[in-house]
């Protein structure tokens, strides 16, 4: 019974020794000015983390204080130095929302979209970050289209679509690689529709006629015609929007190949249509 009395002494002892240690990790401040004075420069020495703490101590005086928006912003920047980029994403949506009357609302909207776009991967994984980017710097340039972030916004989102028309592009190109003919042409018409401005335009008309050409190939004569004629539609369509491109003598080649095979198909028809009318007069 003494035993467990004193290894109870014991216990509570080392908790007490612990919870002192913890306690002097506390962060002092006699107020909102101070916590925010002291987040501020270790934000400038690069302690992001401990800036964090301080911002926050900054908000427990209530978010109407003196120093609470001009915190809040901050802490959203310390999180995005942190790497925390939906964290960052987060609190400059909290700032919005907050602080509306706020000078800096349009650069907390820019920072926002930049903190999805800071997230956007390589080309070919998941690209829910680049269209959540995109979708709000979009909005942020609605909403204040004088504002000189206006640039670098339209900038990024050319630069996240580009990106987004590089993974449509290797997606078709991968279904060509599968002889998946019909999902091919599927998809480089998709990629030329959503991304027409895109430096990839011109590499997927080109891939719409090499795949139509092959898909009309492969395809039952009564719907060969039409393929050719879509490989010979994008071809001009190729030619009229970039006529200085260096794919046109590849497409040129390809555009000859769907010429003759449609005239040849063509003729065949002729000839089938001349046979079975040729077979009723002689039946009557």
């Amino acid at each position: 019974m003494r035993l467990s009395v004193f290894t109870s002494i014991l216990l509570f002892a080392f908790v007490g020794a612990v919870g002192g240690c913890s306690g002097s990790e506390r962060l002092t401040y006699d107020g909102p000015k101070e916590a925010y004075t002291k987040g501020i420069s270790q934000f400038e020495e690069g302690d992001y983390k401990l800036a964090v703490r301080f911002f926050r101590g900054v908000l427990e005086y209530g978010r109407g204080n003196k120093w609470a928006a001009n915190a809040q912003y901050k802490l959203a920047m310390a999180q995005r130095k942190r790497g925390k980029h939906l964290v960052a994403a987060s609190e400059f949506k909290r700032f919005t929302e907050i602080y509306r009357n706020s000078a800096k609302v349009a650069e907390a909207q820019f920072e926002r979209a930049n903190s999805y776009y800071l997230r956007s991967p390589m080309y070919r994984l998941d690209q829910s970050d680049s269209r959540q980017a995109i979708s709000l710097f979009q909005l942020f340039i609605d909403q204040h289209p004088n504002h000189r972030l206006v640039p670098e916004a339209e900038k990024k989102i050319d630069e996240l679509r580009a990106k987004l028309a590089h993974k449509k592009y290797a997606a078709a190109q991968l279904y060509e690689q599968r002889e998946m003919w019909q999902a091919a042409t599927e998809v480089y018409v998709d990629a030329f529709n959503k991304y027409p401005d895109t430096k990839w335009a011109d590499e997927v008309l080109l891939g719409a006629v090499r795949s139509y050409v092959q898909y009309a190939d492969r395809s039952i004569q009564k719907k060969q015609a039409e393929r050719y004629r879509k490989a010979i539609k994008y071809y001009n369509r190729l030619t009229q929007l970039f006529p200085e491109s260096k794919l046109l003598s590849r497409a040129e080649e390809l555009y000859s190949e769907a010429q003759r095979k449609l005239e040849r198909v063509q003729a065949q028809e002729d000839e089938q249509s001349l046979a079975r009318d040729g077979g009723s007069r002689g039946s009557r």
